[in-house]
């Protein structure tokens, strides 16, 4: 964001505080031009006190405006200034607070720059000006009263430098202040801006994720139902090429027909209802198996999480969906261990295999998770392991730490298979 790109809008209450501020200054200028006169600070040459209601007035209410009107305000006050003076008004103090926040309101509240720099400029070249006009012309006096101006370093000099270094403080701090408060206003608006545009990036991204997690979703629902409607083709064709030559074949044909037309119903459902889960990323598979979990166990290893793998058993041949919905459950897990576990939390994942069930275990030992109502993400998990047939239990464990464990059939109206190669016990460790 360019500083012309920044355009600073006032609000009401703004605009009351400086009313407010204007009548505050204004009757703090009045009282002390009355002092001044009655303290005689010019003696014989003092105005008419109707004069210093003029001058206070001029120099104060502009003020109402200064938001609004920055560099207005500013010349106004300036120039009520200068007279005032130049007329002797018995009034300094208040008059210099004013213009001070004239000065400061251009620098902080002009969207050009280069014009609010030329204003301010301006202003402080002119009284620059005029007080070196007042001090030659003091100078030159030969009957001018004030200090003396005897000597190479006299009083009277050692005062106009004074004059000098005073009035240099104070403009530069009117103009530093301002430009100050013009740079953390941009800043704010900046770091607004970046806020908003990030707010947006979230929506879309969580969006997108939503939109890539049901495409997924789908292709996993392509992988779990097209093998079925292919066998069903293949031996619906089978039975009819048999049908009346051997009506054992065709009738053992048809049963394989209805046990897959079953199976991929059933499938389909379940699959289905994890739609309405939100999920975490997954990996770019088409379809996610528990062959992928070693992946996760790695990346949480990566990213600081020290995670152990057991596959106790001889692992079956699980339906697509249970192995899907493991898989979901394991990450789930996992994430929630490193999310809530602490900087010294350490997870174990447990995969125990039976002749009927299929259990997954992710217990951690760092942090237990804040008491109170569960989140969607362990919703989410029972959600899913209802979908598979089975439950699932989380909570706390006894000796510290979080435990979720998923306890799910291995069949889905159908026979489970072993694989080719069992084996007994798998342990893999990384990141130890």
């Amino acid at each position: 964001m360019s500083s012309a790109a920044l355009v600073r809008t006032t609000t009401p209450a703004q605009r009351r505080n400086d009313v407010w501020l204007a009548l505050a200054l204004l009757i703090s200028a009045v009282i002390s031009a009355w002092l001044g006169t009655v303290a005689g600070f010019y003696g014989e040459n003092t105005p008419a006190f109707g004069w210093a209601l003029v001058y206070v007035a001029a120099l104060t209410l502009p003020l109402a405006l200064r938001r609004r009107f920055p560099e207005t305000t500013l010349i106004v006050v300036a120039l009520a200034f200068f007279v005032g003076v130049s007329v002797r008004i018995p009034e300094i103090y208040v008059g210099n607070v004013a213009l001070f926040i004239a000065m400061y309101t251009v620098g902080a509240w002009v969207s050009d720059r280069r014009r609010a720099t030329v204003v301010r400029l301006a202003v402080i070249a002119g009284m620059f000006v005029w007080l070196l006009v007042v001090t030659f012309q003091s100078a030159t006096d030969p009957d001018g009263d004030g200090p003396s101006r005897a000597g190479l370093f006299s009083p009277f000099a050692a005062y106009m430098i004074i004059q000098f270094l005073v009035n240099a403080a104070y403009f530069g701090g009117a103009y530093f202040f301002g430009e100050r408060a013009w740079a953390d206003a941009r800043a704010r608006a900046v770091l607004e801006e970046r806020t908003a545009e990030l707010e947006r990036e979230r929506e879309i991204t969580a969006a997108q994720a939503v939109a890539l997690d049901r495409v997924r979703i789908a292709r996993e629902l392509h992988d779990v139902v097209a093998h079925h409607v292919s066998a069903m083709g293949v031996q619906a064709g089978a039975a009819r090429t048999v049908l009346d030559d051997d009506t054992a074949a065709a009738r053992e044909a048809l049963v394989t027909v209805e046990t897959s037309a079953r199976e991929a119903l059933t499938e389909l459902r379940q699959l289905l209802e994890t739609l309405r889960t939100p999920d975490a990323d997954t990996p770019a598979a088409s379809t996610v198996r528990l062959q992928s979990i070693p992946e996760l166990i790695a990346h949480a290893n990566e990213n600081g999480m020290p995670t152990t793998f057991a596959v106790v058993g001889d692992p079956t041949e699980l339906p697509e969906l249970v192995q899907v919905n493991l898989y979901r459950i394991a990450q789930e897990a996992l994430t929630n261990a490193r999310r809530h576990g602490g900087p010294d939390a350490a997870a174990d994942v447990r995969l125990r295999f039976d002749d009927d069930h299929v259990e997954l275990e992710v217990a951690n030992r760092g942090r237990e998770q804040v008491a109170g109502r569960a989140g969607l993400g362990i919703v989410g998990m029972r959600e899913r392991a209802a979908a598979s047939g089975g439950t699932l239990e989380a909570g706390p464990r006894p000796r510290g730490g979080f435990l979720v464990r998923a306890r799910v059939p291995s069949r889905l109206g159908g026979s489970s298979t072993r694989t080719s190669s069992p084996r007994a016990a798998t342990i893999a460790e990384a990141g130890r």
